[in-house]
């Protein structure tokens, strides 16, 4: 009976076998036959476009095909996240993901859930901020700068990247948690509300410290402190907001790539692949690291239970100082 049925077994199992090579080879060849789109949600040339085309650039590389940097700025990132959750699950669009897409909620009704409507596929890399003031402002210290906000309440000006971004929120929650009324001017994007800084028209601003870094070298802007944990590799001499005067104060911007939510899980592990080879190349940490980005590596489960604590913390935040959106 059994020498009798091997021949239809053998057959049976070869069939298998050449189904899984031709799954594997359809997943490895998918991206050479179409371009792939990474959506950026916001505009051109602040951190989170840098990450982006940096790992854009090596993963179509890697992959063998075209990586089409597609920024859709505005809403505070919601406009390109809501484009990526509205794309077709084919693998063939993915988002850069990011911090200020995890305080929308809180702050305005969406037609997408930041975390539901996606598949996590890696966490990259966090972008610290710097707080800084221009040169003619007087104060050398955190301590120093709430000092002088509460002498003259309502009339320091910090720039802002627009209604509902990462340094507004981060600038918002310094207000709140240092206790000081200061203005915050709103603009499209980093790029202009740090131009306005450097022109004296604001007086100090919470910016990433790669948007910032050559401005603070040329003493055109003085840094009083660095956001997150630990000091920043790239500005060691400059204290943490935390331990400079405002305790618990460690936000900072991280990034991380996303698709939508039903991508086939075998892409996705392909994209995972890719991704983390990047980070652990020579080249992909080099370039990453001269562009101010510190790398902050996650898997997809842990990144996605990452985003969704992160979601939560902004969440309490959020309520507990009683930020608005302004529009």
């Amino acid at each position: 009976m059994f020498l009798t049925n091997a021949p239809a077994a053998l057959g049976i199992a070869l069939a298998a076998v050449a189904q899984m090579f031709c799954a594997n080879a359809v997943a490895a060849d998918a991206y050479s036959t179409k371009p792939l789109r990474l959506i950026v949600p916001t505009a051109t040339g602040g951190s989170t476009d840098v990450v982006a085309r940096i790992v854009g650039a090596q993963l179509g590389e890697r992959l063998g095909t075209q990586v089409v940097i597609d920024n859709r700025g505005g809403a505070g990132g919601a406009i390109g996240v809501e484009t990526a959750a509205k794309a077709p699950a084919d693998g063939h669009t993915l988002l850069l993901v990011s911090a200020s897409q995890m305080t929308l909620p809180s702050l305005r009704k969406l037609p997408y859930d930041p975390v539901k409507s996606f598949t996590p596929i890696a966490k990259l890399a966090s972008v610290y901020l710097a707080l800084v003031v221009h040169p003619t402002v007087e104060a050398n210290s955190v301590q120093d700068l709430i000092s002088l906000a509460k002498r003259k309440p309502g009339t320091i000006m910090f720039s802002g990247s627009g209604p509902g971004a990462h340094v507004t929120m981060a600038t918002e929650l310094f207000k709140s948690m240092a206790a000081i009324d200061v203005v915050i001017v709103e603009y499209k994007s980093g790029g202009p509300a740090v131009i306005d800084l450097l022109g004296g028209h604001t007086h100090a601003m919470l910016a990433t410290i790669p948007s910032v870094l050559p401005h603070i070298k040329s003493n055109k802007l003085r840094v009083l402190a660095t956001s997150g944990a630990e000091r920043s590799n790239l500005l060691p001499d400059a204290p943490t907001v935390n331990k400079a005067g405002v305790p618990g104060d460690s936000t900072v911007q991280w990034h991380g790539v996303v698709a939508p939510a039903g991508t086939p899980q075998r892409m996705i592990e392909r994209l995972h692949a890719e991704l983390k080879a990047i980070l652990a190349s020579d080249e992909g940490r080099k370039r990453l690291v001269a562009a101010g980005a510190e790398i902050d590596y996650l898997a997809p489960i842990e990144f996605g239970a990452f985003m969704r604590r992160d979601m939560d913390q902004w969440a309490q935040l959020i309520r507990k100082a009683n930020i608005k959106l302004r529009d």
